[in-house]
């Protein structure tokens, strides 16, 4: 019961045509529905409405994300939960919000709005249910199957972390530590997955990343292909991290929001215990082969 896993991240763009054209070609997602100032988009396996929504805003930056719930009557339980650790919680009515039904919404200690719902529009995918072939033809640039996990700033680390785990049952898979013993790095989950969400240092309220799955390390070479083909600003990679073991390349879109595509990583049991890195092997902990920042990863953010 509870959390399954991320549903949606929802950002703002200054142009929506290139979102919609490099989201689409470049990164090779699916567009679900379209309004004067929204698009919403989905990765080909999936299934439910959207993983992406984009808003058009002068700002590039973050409005949300949103996790899916198992049972509505959750919605019941982790609001009480989170009004009792001292966090105002909003009724989202069904229909207000496109592609899904009533919602719960709040502000995170780390000045994120964040959102939980069960109810979500199904559109299906680009496979049947019955007698499914492994991949569809007619695939488009990067073509992940489904998003994996996103990336906040916090200026608490810690506090923002003990709030999921205390509130949302979430497992603490990994964490980085300073010298002094405060947390500054974060990597949560409630899939089974090494994390679906992961807070590092930085402003409140900001993004640093939202990253999709990809099946195979070959496939993370193959996108750089992609990515280079296509003069996309790569950040990094392809490359390995340390924390979650994952095969990754970094790269921004148009408008300087970073994605990620990854795959590999471990199966977190719910008895996992929880990995320290420390402050001084955090390059190692970010990207294993190179063992250090590349002075982007770290100060970047929107």
């Amino acid at each position: 019961m509870g959390v399954l896993r991320l549903s949606h991240v929802d950002i703002s763009v200054p142009d929506l045509e290139l979102a919609a054209a490099y989201y689409t070609q470049v990164l090779g997602l699916d567009v679900v529905e379209r309004t004067d100032d929204r698009l919403f988009l989905k990765c080909w396996d999936e299934r439910d409405h959207h993983c992406l929504a984009i808003r058009y805003d002068p700002r590039v930056g973050i409005d949300r994300f949103t996790f899916k719930v198992e049972f509505e009557d959750d919605l019941d339980d982790l609001e009480s939960k989170i009004e009792a650790y001292g966090v105002r919680v909003e009724r989202v009515s069904k229909g207000e919000e496109i592609g899904q039904g009533e919602s719960i919404r709040f502000e995170t200690p780390s000045g994120h709005e964040m959102e939980l719902v069960h109810d979500i529009v199904k559109v299906g995918s680009r496979i049947p249910l019955i007698n499914p072939w492994p991949v569809p033809q007619g695939l488009v640039g990067i073509a992940p199957p489904r998003m994996d996990h996103v990336l906040v700033g916090a200026e608490e680390v810690g506090e923002m972390s003990r709030f999921m785990q205390t509130t949302m049952d979430f497992h603490l898979s990994e964490q980085v530590l300073t010298r002094e013993g405060h947390m500054m790095g974060a990597f949560l989950q409630r899939s089974g997955r090494p994390h679906d969400i992961a807070i590092i240092q930085g402003l409140n309220g900001s993004l640093h990343h939202f990253s999709f799955w990809l099946d195979d390390w070959d496939h993370v070479r193959r996108a750089a292909d992609i990515l280079s083909y296509n003069a996309i600003s790569i950040d990094i990679g392809p490359t390995r991290h340390g924390i979650t073991r994952g095969n990754t390349i970094y790269f921004f879109d148009p408008m300087g929001t970073r994605n990620e595509v990854f795959t590999g990583g471990y199966h977190a049991d719910p008895d996992f215990p929880t990995i320290t890195w420390t402050e001084d092997n955090l390059g190692r902990a970010i990207f294993y082969y190179e063992g250090k920042d590349n002075g982007r990863f770290l100060t970047v953010y929107t």
